[in-house]
């Protein structure tokens, strides 16, 4: 007859434990909210289950990804309140239940109720294709054939001037016609001292441009980082004022990025999407967009794409 230590027995019985105490509710959920026939509010919500604890990740639809210290996991029903009542308003509360593999439930904002429907974010996991197609230019350098403003377009500041795609002043964003699944993106931008702006992969995950006053926004908030998702490693320095090159490779969520010459996220996930996102509908090819809205002064050049074979 075999003996079993209590080290042995620990370590099988424990993962059986965790295992059965996983939440249903684990999982990384979109949610794409039709404020008005022509603009949606995206959210994205990360259930997590360390072991020991279930932890919910929250991100807005502006801002960057935050940890709810506020709810109840509760069965297949959560309660979270992703902003807390002040003077002059109400809480914000989500009330979700999951069936048929859905998050179904309301946003509560005092007497207002808006309905929602979380879906399971696509995995995405795809092979690096073998070969990709001779780059294409998105931006002419004579027009803006190729792109829409986004937004406000009565308040678009995006002009051509030298050959040059500038924003001469905080106004609406700037948003191609076309549409992408995988790619490889090349641009160059000249980013003034103070200036914040993004240009954003499927429309969903801002590459953060920014020089804002040094200590405003942390590491994964910097310049060249996946806005509140990953953060560029090296650092580089500064260099307001002048142009420099961003080379990105998106497969699925996978996510390459070279910032002048410099490799700086290497083949990293993006987990969900960033504040900011047109739409939640990951699985779905995307447009770029350029945040217009935050200020002005920043200039592109240079702007390609290249798709697998």
């Amino acid at each position: 007859m075999k003996r079993f230590t209590i080290a042995f027995l620990t370590a099988v019985i424990t993962p059986l434990l965790s295992l059965a105490a996983t939440s249903p509710l684990v999982g990384r959920w979109d949610f794409t909210v039709p404020n008005s026939p022509t603009s949606n509010s995206s959210y994205w919500l990360g259930v997590k289950d360390t072991g020991t604890a279930v932890e919910v990740w929250f991100q807005p639809s502006g801002g960057n990804v935050i940890q709810i210290k506020n709810f109840k996991a509760d069965g297949t029903h959560l309660s979270m309140t992703t902003s807390a009542a002040t003077a002059t308003s109400p809480a914000t509360v989500w009330e979700l239940d999951l069936a048929g593999g859905k998050l179904t439930g309301n946003i509560q904002n005092g007497a207002k109720s808006t309905p929602v429907t979380g879906l399971p974010a696509p995995e995405l996991k795809r092979p690096e294709p073998k070969a990709w197609s001779a780059p294409v230019a998105l931006f002419n350098g004579k027009d803006l054939t190729g792109w829409e403003p986004l937004g406000n377009p009565a308040n678009s500041h995006w002009v051509v001037q030298d050959g040059l795609l500038v924003n001469t002043a905080k106004g609406a964003n700037l948003k191609s016609t076309a549409a992408f699944a995988d790619f490889k993106l090349h641009f160059e931008v000249n980013c003034p001292d103070l200036a914040n702006s993004g240009f954003y992969l499927r429309g969903r995950y801002e590459i953060q441009l920014e020089y804002e006053a040094v200590g405003t926004d942390p590491p994964e908030r910097s310049m060249g980082s996946i806005y509140g998702r990953l953060t560029p490693t090296p650092t580089l320095p500064r260099t307001p004022g002048q142009w420099e090159t961003f080379d990105v490779t998106l497969v699925g969520r996978t996510v390459t990025i070279t910032r002048n010459g410099v490799m700086t996220t290497d083949h990293k996930e993006i987990e969900g999407i960033t504040g900011g996102a047109l739409d939640a509908n990951e699985g779905e090819p995307g447009s770029f967009y350029i945040q217009g809205d935050h200020t002005g002064g920043l200039k592109f050049r240079n702007i390609t794409v290249s798709v697998p074979k």
